[in-house]
């Protein structure tokens, strides 16, 4: 049999005679991208044939023969072998009538007490909840990446910014581990968008449930859907909050990794030179040979604006939607699919880059010993002894200023000059002066001493073992 004559004319039956325009089936068709949740259509499929026949609403054979016929659609359209038919309209749609085509009225059967609305919510909470567990794994990839590069640069001093102006000197380790602190945060925005996508949707119908007496919770057990069923069936088969939240959260992964490809990008200027990067992740010039140009950090950076604008096309879709399901909740699979594959593309190239990035230790120091980058030290170093921190501030300025009107580091300076400023200074001025002693003496949790950084990678990589 045909699909044309399979007996499901789409979704619109015998109750239409005419088909739709051509521009207007163009338009009304979702196959180009729904074809996404071929394996959660099926999944969903399966487990609501196996409930209607526990529940006597079908035959338990044409449940057995419902389950092997939509595995053996499965895998004729995962290979390749079916053609999508986008007169069908979607994915469901093609996965319905090729099942009729293989088991005759055992498959008409299958739609019994659920509607498209209802079913294709639960497949896109299915499609969330496997790319948020997918996403969450290539985040702890990208912080291990992180927290091996740190372990490596437990010693390594680099100047810290603010204002992109050099301030005080810290531990790359440190700068390291800052990503890997943003990152557990979307790790947790991303596995909290996935909790609340755990309702079970199935059985709220095209928005006033069913009458025939189905048994949601052993669906929503089968699936997955660790938080049960939802509570109300208008809001079911209407809801995308949960598509929008793992969106919202996605876009703040994109702009954390939009952070670290600006840095990768300084970092490999000639202004800069504190790192390059590997080759693999680099590209050339059409006209200028000389040229290592890091675009994979670039293209990082500019995704964001991508993965931002996929959130505000969810938002502006659901808006002003009344009650209950609308086809423009259509509008939403896109930027869905959009966010996590770009995202998800992103998460592997960061990764790749910053397994791949050296450090130039040697210029990095050089950095940190010019700028006056231990001037906060002097300050510090008068409180010490006594004086309010607002005096020391002033003392350390003026000190810098004079080192600055000699072209010379405040390391450079005499301690005649230092008491002449204060006499509260004294030979151990130039001990706190030190890169590494002034490092080291923050030794608060969170600090860049060495050892609470120490202490904070080994925090992270057992939570990353226990992921």
């Amino acid at each position: 049999m045909s699909t044309s004559d399979s007996g499901t004319k789409g979704a619109r039956g015998r109750r239409f005679e005419a088909g739709l325009a051509p521009v207007a089936a163009e338009v009304n068709a979702s196959i180009g991208f729904d074809y996404r949740l071929l394996a959660d259509d099926v999944a969903g499929s399966i487990a609501h044939a196996r409930m209607l026949a526990r529940q006597g609403i079908i035959p338990a054979d044409d449940a057995v023969a419902i389950e092997r016929g939509l595995r053996e659609v499965e895998a004729e359209i995962a290979s390749g072998a079916l053609e999508l038919d986008p007169a069908l309209e979607d994915i469901h749609m093609n996965v319905e009538a090729r099942l009729i085509e293989k088991i005759g009225d055992a498959g008409r059967r299958l739609h019994t007490a659920r509607s498209r609305n209802d079913q294709v919510s639960t497949d896109l909470r299915l499609y969330a909840r496997r790319m948020a567990a997918d996403l969450i794994v290539l985040v702890d990839d990208l912080r291990r990446a992180l927290v091996a590069q740190a372990r490596a640069h437990i010693d390594t001093f680099m100047p810290g910014y603010t204002h992109l102006q050099r301030a005080q000197p810290v531990r790359v380790a440190h700068h390291m581990l800052a990503y890997s602190a943003m990152l557990e945060r979307d790790r947790g925005r991303i596995a909290d968008a996935a909790r609340r996508a755990g309702r079970s949707p199935l059985g709220a119908g095209a928005l006033a449930a069913t009458t025939f007496p189905i048994d949601r919770e052993s669906v929503a057990a089968e699936l997955g859907f660790d938080q049960g069923v939802t509570r109300n069936s208008l809001d079911a088969s209407g809801d995308r909050d949960f598509a929008i939240e793992l969106v919202a959260a996605l876009a703040l992964v994109q702009v954390h990794l939009s952070r670290l490809g600006e840095e990768i990008v300084l970092w490999m200027s000639q202004e800069f030179r504190f790192a390059r990067l590997s080759e693999a992740y680099c590209s050339g010039s059409s006209i200028m040979p000389q040229k290592v140009n890091p675009d994979l950090a670039e293209l990082i950076r500019g995704k964001a604006g991508r993965v931002m604008g996929d959130w505000v096309a969810l938002m502006t879709v659901i808006k002003g939607l009344p009650l209950a399901y609308n086809k423009d909740l259509q509008e939403t699979q896109e930027p869905l699919y959009d966010a996590v594959e770009t995202v998800h593309a992103s998460l592997r190239v960061a990764a790749g880059m910053v397994e791949n990035l050296e450090f130039d230790r040697e210029r990095l120091r050089r950095a940190v010993d010019e700028g006056y980058l231990v001037a906060t030290e002097l300050a510090d170093y008068l409180v010490s002894k006594g004086l309010p921190f607002r005096d020391g501030h002033d003392a350390a300025g003026a000190l810098v200023r004079l080192a600055a009107s000699r072209g010379v580091e405040l390391t450079a300076l005499s301690l005649a000059d230092y008491q002449a400023e204060n006499p509260a200074f004294e030979a151990d001025v130039f001990d706190w002066l030190a890169v590494d002693n002034a490092v080291n003496r923050r030794d608060v949790t969170g600090g860049p001493a060495a050892n609470q950084v120490l202490a904070e990678i080994i925090r992270v990589e057992r939570e990353l073992e226990e992921a």
